[in-house]
């Protein structure tokens, strides 16, 4: 008797039209794309973590989110995330989450994680550009700009 073993199939839809995507040149253009994104009657309720997924010129290809949780935090799987970036041939990442209460300053689990998916990167050649928190009013905290990334 033969085992039959599934065949897993990879593909990407990506724009061919790179002219027509955003380009980051800054964290202000960065957050300012991904609030304008952002779901306005959730991020006052609960905690969400997306990746901004780059092209070598810096072109967004997309916004992924990795997970939502719950008032006070989520859980990132960093194997789902690297999943997403690997299989969209992504060269660098912005990684992107909210604080519901307001508060801009990132927490000791934020800067853990942040160190965690910069070290897995390396592997892949992949540049984590940045990791930026967005509160309800549009106000953001960018990693790279406090020099802490």
């Amino acid at each position: 008797m033969k085992t039959k073993v599934n065949e897993i199939a990879i593909s990407y839809s990506g724009s061919l039209k790179t002219n027509l995507l955003p380009k980051i040149t800054c964290s202000q253009s960065a957050a300012e794309l991904a609030f304008e994104q952002w779901n306005k009657n959730e991020i006052a309720l609960q905690e969400t973590f997306k990746i901004m997924l780059l092209n070598n010129a810096n072109k967004v290809k997309g916004i992924y989110e990795v997970s939502k949780g719950g008032i006070t935090g989520t859980l990132v799987d960093v194997r789902i995330l690297f999943a997403v970036v690997l299989k969209s041939l992504t060269t660098a990442i912005i990684l992107l989450h909210n604080h519901p209460s307001g508060t801009l300053r990132p927490s000791e689990p934020d800067k853990s994680l942040t160190r965690k998916i910069k070290n897995a990167a390396l592997f892949f050649d992949v540049k984590v550009l940045d990791h930026i928190i967005l509160i309800p009013d549009g106000n953001y905290y960018s990693f790279a700009d406090e020099r802490i990334l």
